[in-house]
């Protein structure tokens, strides 16, 4: 039973997410999905590392499940602040673009769709579950621009990897940084 609660996890996050979508107008309601979803999401992984249970299944999973999470999160905030969040739009475009350009070059150089675990791509995504609640307490854009930067600088990081790796390294660090 234990070699499945990772993706059980993963899984349910997907399901907190369809639910933001219905409970997206009433905040508290939301903050507290979102906060489930989040939970869900730090348990996975640290329990399949601990359980020895990592699989590219469950890599997998966790990623879709993110990138659910992540879209549904960005038309929920620009719903509760449409005028106030639109100077994001063009950072967060480019940022896709670039993370969809990064699972491109994955395809075409190692044949599989991949994101890296890097410590900027931890820190990026830290700062993103962050965003929702502190602007929902705040309804202040700076933590915005300052996620929107590790964002960037993550997206480019990866790329970079991907370009100068000879072999396909999920876990790497950074760019300065392999594993040995």
């Amino acid at each position: 039973m234990m070699k499945h609660v990772p993706n059980i996890l993963s899984i349910s996050r997907i399901i907190f997410v369809i639910l933001l979508m219905f409970f997206y107008k009433n905040g508290l309601l939301f903050i507290g999905l979102y906060t489930a979803a989040v939970v869900s999401d730090l348990l996975d992984g640290f329990i399949a590392r601990r359980t020895n249970n990592q699989s590219r299944f469950g890599a997998r999973l966790d990623s879709f499940a993110d990138v659910c999470m992540y879209g549904i999160v960005i038309v929920v905030i620009f719903y509760w602040a449409r005028d106030l969040l639109k100077p994001f739009i063009p950072w967060i475009a480019i940022i896709a673009l670039i993370r969809v350009g990064n699972f491109l070059i994955a395809a075409c150089k190692y044949h599989v769709f991949a994101g890296l675990h890097t410590w900027a791509n931890k820190l990026a995504g830290v700062l993103i579950f962050l965003t929702p609640i502190v602007f929902y307490a705040t309804r202040n854009t700076v933590f915005f621009w300052i996620t929107c930067l590790v964002a960037l600088l993550s997206a480019i990081e990866e790329g970079l990897i991907h370009l100068t790796s000879e072999t396909l390294d999920e876990n790497r660090r950074s760019l300065i940084h392999k594993d040995i």
